[in-house]
């Protein structure tokens, strides 16, 4: 079992060659006031207000427009506290490692649930969705206490990327409006789906093969260690 606090962090995305300045700009740039934890609050709340915004595109599609606001300030909020911990010299690794991804489940099942609700996603996809990402999530975990490996990119994916793909598909919904087709009969009843249903449930489908695969692999090599 690794210690914690000192395991290597791998976070190879598709968009950290603008994501990673920027956030050290605005970790140089920030007012004394904004703490590591106000910054995880905020993420917290946006997440909340993506959640709600969500909620309110069944009676108004132009909600769609305040959840991509969201995601930008819960990006902002969820990014940055662990980069303005280590620009200033104030990191507590352990309580940051637990506060962060106890709060990151919560704001994925908050994010998740609330695409659900959507006139546009059905909540069972949305759910199926929610599951893999846990999923994935609970795997880097682990992985982060028995090889000290913190890896949050597969595939060059990462979270950053996945807000990018919900704010492409909150502007497809926006646009698109309310489609639907039948692919066939399930349970003796149509299956009635939207683009996006394919859409969230491709997402999912690629989270749930990262998992499997990289479980299978460390589950191997571990084996081969003895350990």
């Amino acid at each position: 079992m690794r210690n914690i606090s000192e395991h290597q962090r791998v976070n190879d995305i598709l968009l950290g060659p603008l994501e990673r300045p920027a956030l050290r700009w605005l970790a140089a740039h920030a007012p004394p006031w904004i703490t590591p934890d106000r910054c995880t609050a905020v993420g917290v709340v946006a997440a909340f207000g993506i959640m709600v915004s969500y909620g309110l595109s069944a009676l108004n599609p132009g909600f769609l427009w305040l959840a991509t606001f969201g995601y930008v300030v819960n990006w902002f909020g969820d990014s940055l506290d662990g980069t303005l911990a280590r620009h200033r010299r104030i990191e507590r690794p352990i309580y940051g490692f637990f506060l962060d991804h106890t709060v990151d489940a919560i704001t994925e099942a908050m994010i998740f649930l609330g695409l659900g609700l959507t006139p546009y996603v059905r909540f069972d996809i949305a759910c199926l969705a929610l599951i893999a990402y846990l999923l994935l999530s609970v795997l880097v975990y682990v992985r982060t206490s028995v090889a000290g490996e913190f890896r949050i990119s597969y595939g060059k994916l990462g979270p950053t990327e996945v807000r990018v793909l919900a704010i492409i598909l909150n502007t497809w919904m926006y646009f698109g409006g309310l489609r639907s087709f039948t692919l066939g009969v399930w349970l003796g009843r149509p299956l009635v789906i939207s683009p996006y249903d394919v859409f969230v449930a491709g997402i999912g489908l690629l989270l749930l093969w990262f998992f499997t695969t990289t479980a299978i692999r460390e589950t191997i090599a571990l084996r081969r260690q003895g350990r």
